[in-house]
């Protein structure tokens, strides 16, 4: 049950990074919804390696193909079921490392849960590549959603202390969200992101690895969305960012900082616009209150952690003798994961928002 997540929609991922193929079920989508499959495949190559040495050199299309769920390039309502071939695996890079812990993977905690039968090559259930059938789910939502109005988008807030110029928390708008989607490096200031580019690069000429924050917004979303306690808007997204494997922390409007904060200082006036709209003077809130959305932007910070997989010599165990040991990875791996991930947050927060989205009156 652990990689299916069920909360109205249900998602399925399935595969192993070295399979066949990876690939997801979604059910209880809304049928007669239009499926654009050119902008499928725009939204998936986002997540896509970069030939700019950034990324890792693994490529592979990543075209889904669908094999239920969709007809006549619109919904059906039943089972959505895609899969992803797997077709530039070098399983071979694993070989001499099946029984050692690389440090920072799951490669000892999924030998101890799944008895020793999980799938090691290249990270198995637990790699990085699951975020695939992740992105085409959100991007199917996505559209969905837009359909009405709702846009979510993410940019690289920071890598190692490198930072992107911010969303207004109160006022982003659909066309900041357009305006760096289609980045090849999603920044909004491209002089940041020139910085971070370099960073990245010195960082892989090091044998190192670097992290990050990647900022989210998605705007829209009509006030009374989510409920209280266990089933909140911010409990959902939370569980579906969490599923993206580097995440380490995750923080709604002010976050953290609000710890620091009065309450005053805090505290987000309410007011009435001249269109009878309630509003707030600010966001410190983040679009979310007692776990249902205000009708502000909806906004989130979330941190990736560097890549674990990096290429120095690191002491560990051999996890089947147990026996001290002392691992160089090899294979090939992002220097910094935190581009790629961009697109699997707003995927993320897609499928949370539309799943709520079902409860609303007149959601048609």
């Amino acid at each position: 049950m652990s990689s299916l997540w069920n909360n109205r929609i249900s998602i399925s991922i399935f595969g192993e990074s070295h399979g066949p193929a990876i690939g997801v079920i979604i059910d209880n989508l809304p049928p007669g919804e239009y499926i654009d499959i050119e902008e499928l495949g725009r939204f998936m190559s986002r997540r896509a390696p970069k030939k700019d040495g950034t990324t890792t050199s693994r490529s592979e299309k990543d075209m889904p193909q669908i094999l239920s769920g969709v007809f006549n390039d619109r919904t059906t309502g039943t089972p959505l079921c895609a899969f992803i071939q797997n077709t530039d695996t070098h399983s071979s890079d694993y070989s001499n490392i099946s029984k050692l812990a690389r440090p920072g993977h799951a490669d000892y905690t999924g030998a101890i849960r799944y008895r020793g039968f999980n799938d090691v090559r290249g990270g198995g259930h637990f790699s990085g590549r699951l975020t695939a059938p992740l992105c085409f789910a959100g991007a199917v939502c996505g559209q969905i959603l837009e359909r009405r109005g709702i846009y979510t988008g993410a940019h690289i807030a920071e890598i190692h202390n490198i930072k992107d110029s911010a969303f207004d928390r109160v006022n982003v708008s659909r066309q900041d969200i357009i305006d760096v989607r289609y980045k090849e490096f999603p920044v909004i200031n491209d002089k940041k992101g020139a910085q971070m580019k370099e960073d990245i690069q010195n960082a892989r000429m090091g044998c190192e690895s670097l992290g990050g924050i990647i900022e989210c917004a998605a705007i829209n979303v009509p006030a009374g969305i989510g409920s209280p306690i266990f089933d909140g808007l911010e409990n959902s997204i939370a569980q579906l960012i969490f599923g993206i494997p580097a995440v380490k922390g995750l923080e709604f409007g002010a976050g953290f900082m609000a710890a620091k904060m009065v309450g005053s200082q805090n505290n987000d006036e309410f007011y009435a616009d001249e269109h009878g709209h309630v509003l707030t003077k600010t966001n410190n809130h983040g679009g979310i209150l007692g776990g249902i959305s205000s009708g502000m932007p909806i906004t989130l910070n979330v941190a990736i952690k560097p890549t674990p997989s990096i290429s120095q010599p690191q002491n560990t165990v051999d996890y089947h003798d147990m026996k001290n040991e002392v691992l160089s990875v090899k294979g090939r791996h992002d220097p910094c994961i935190v581009p790629r991930a961009v697109p699997c947050v707003e995927s993320a927060v897609n499928i949370a928002l539309l799943a709520h989205m079902l409860d609303y009156p007149n959601f048609s």
